[in-house]
């Protein structure tokens, strides 16, 4: 018998998201990368998308908020601390987390704001370890974020990565649960660094920064984001299978036990793959990919929203957020929603 000894209890408050307005239809992207009419729809899958026009990622972020909070029957002056958990920043300094803050009351000041970034895992990595600090009575009420722009980094040599990603935020407010009834069972986290360059963006950093460039010559390529989707396919299939039965024995649960599985929508043709490898269910499997494309962090807690709205989940059922990101890690949480 497993004791389970990692059980928080906590709750999913209020959910919200933002989608910029501009949609971009597969036909558009075919037109943009050059190829021939129906290439995006079929090799990658992804129908459309959204990109920004004008907006932030805080702007963004604070839409979405206040969409949580709205929906949590709740005021920012309840909240306790404002996380940003995402891939993508607004800029260098300050975090994204004060911007949105800013974004959401101009004239309010005093809570506390930070970021936590494990890119594409950012909203699973921040709900895991903040799931204690709600557990212990450190913060009664927690908003957390994932707001991404993943358009402005896309190089549109590489056609398939580019073709995958969308832009847009969620957010989850959460709360501790007196009842007992929601909360995390388990969580797990692996990185397998030998693939850390197998999905990255060089530039931003201190290594590659405008002053390091000899005469000026800035290299673009450097800023922009690069993939080796086949390597990375194969890393994370190789290492998912044992990560996931580790992650359901930690729970003393089987896959069958899982009402819906969420997982990161890295692109559709991962979710079939995925989900034929892990052995999962039609009916466990949500997959919305081909209608969003991949949005980085925000992707799982728009999964959340959307299969919450679509009531496609119910108080009491058993969720499984599962994912990898760049470096390469791979993270999961199961819990009672």
């Amino acid at each position: 018998m497993v004791v389970l000894l990692n059980i928080r209890r906590i709750k999913i408050l209020g959910t919200g998201i933002y989608l910029p307005s501009q949609e971009i239809t597969a036909e558009e992207i075919d037109q943009k990368l050059g190829t021939q009419p129906g290439w995006t729809r079929k090799k990658v899958g992804v129908l459309k998308r959204h990109f920004v026009k004008q907006e932030t990622n805080s702007q963004m972020g604070a839409l979405a908020a206040k969409e949580a909070l709205a929906d949590a029957n709740l005021q920012l002056e309840e909240i306790d601390c404002i996380v940003s958990a995402s891939g993508t920043t607004e800029q260098a300094i300050p975090c994204t987390a004060a911007l949105i803050y800013k974004e959401l009351a101009p004239q309010h000041q005093g809570i506390p704001a930070f970021d936590l970034d494990s890119t594409c895992l950012s909203f699973i990595t921040a709900l895991d370890h903040l799931s204690y600090l709600i557990e212990a009575k450190r913060y009664r009420y927690l908003l957390l974020v994932s707001t991404e722009i993943a358009s402005i980094g896309l190089n549109w040599q590489h056609k398939e990565s580019s073709a995958l990603f969308g832009d847009g935020a969620a957010a989850v407010v959460i709360g501790y649960d007196e009842e007992g009834t929601s909360k995390i069972l388990a969580s797990r986290m692996e990185t397998y660094h030998q693939g850390a360059h197998l999905s990255e963006i060089r530039g931003g950093g201190t290594k590659y920064h405008p002053r390091t460039y000899k005469n000026g010559n800035l290299n673009l390529n450097d800023f922009l984001f690069e993939m080796d989707g086949q390597a990375l396919y194969r890393l994370s299939a190789r290492y998912l299978p044992r990560f996931l039965k580790r992650l359901l024995q930690s729970a003393d649960l089987r896959l069958q036990d899982v009402d819906l599985v969420i997982p990161h929508q890295a692109s559709p043709g991962a979710m079939r793959l995925i989900q034929k490898r892990l052995k999962i269910q039609d009916q466990q499997m949500f997959s919305y990919a081909d209608q969003y494309g991949n949005m980085i962090a925000a992707s799982i807690p728009l999964g959340i929203h959307l299969a919450a709205k679509q009531k496609k989940i119910k108080r009491g059922d058993c969720i499984l957020l599962l994912g990898t990101s760049a470096g390469l890690s791979l993270g999961g949480i199961l819990l009672v929603y």
